[in-house]
């Protein structure tokens, strides 16, 4: 049975640091391209980041570039989401998913997602 599961959310002022995991596990990652998505209340989900699964190609969304960086760790099936400067906009549960391929941005194309963590920045 495939998991993703999220964690290193929480509350955190504004122009503060967190640093998401996603662990992933039931099967090989082999080939797939891992990504964030957050969704704020009332909003639609929305695409964060996502990398390939060799880590070489990378891609954000505009309103995040320069402040947060995607990474994994192929070996352990894992990917991250270093966020810095943080901005009460980017209040919002965070999710993580997981798909066969190359880099996507919406969230139909996600085979794996997990629960999401919580992020809240206040000002």
């Amino acid at each position: 049975q495939v998991q993703v599961v999220e964690s290193g959310g929480g509350l955190v002022q504004a122009g503060g640091s967190l640093r998401l995991s996603c662990a992933a596990s039931g099967r090989t990652f082999r080939g797939y391209a891992m990504g964030w998505f957050r969704q704020a209340p009332g909003k639609e989900r929305e695409f964060v980041a996502a990398i390939t699964w060799s880590g070489g190609n990378t891609y954000y969304t505009n309103s995040v570039k320069g402040r947060f960086t995607i990474s994994r760790d192929a070996a352990k099936n894992t990917a991250y989401l270093q966020m810095n400067s943080l901005q009460p906009d980017d209040t919002a549960v965070y999710y993580c998913a997981a798909r066969q391929g190359g880099i996507a941005t919406m969230t139909p194309q996600y085979a794996y997602w997990g629960q999401g963590t919580q992020v809240t920045v206040s000002s």
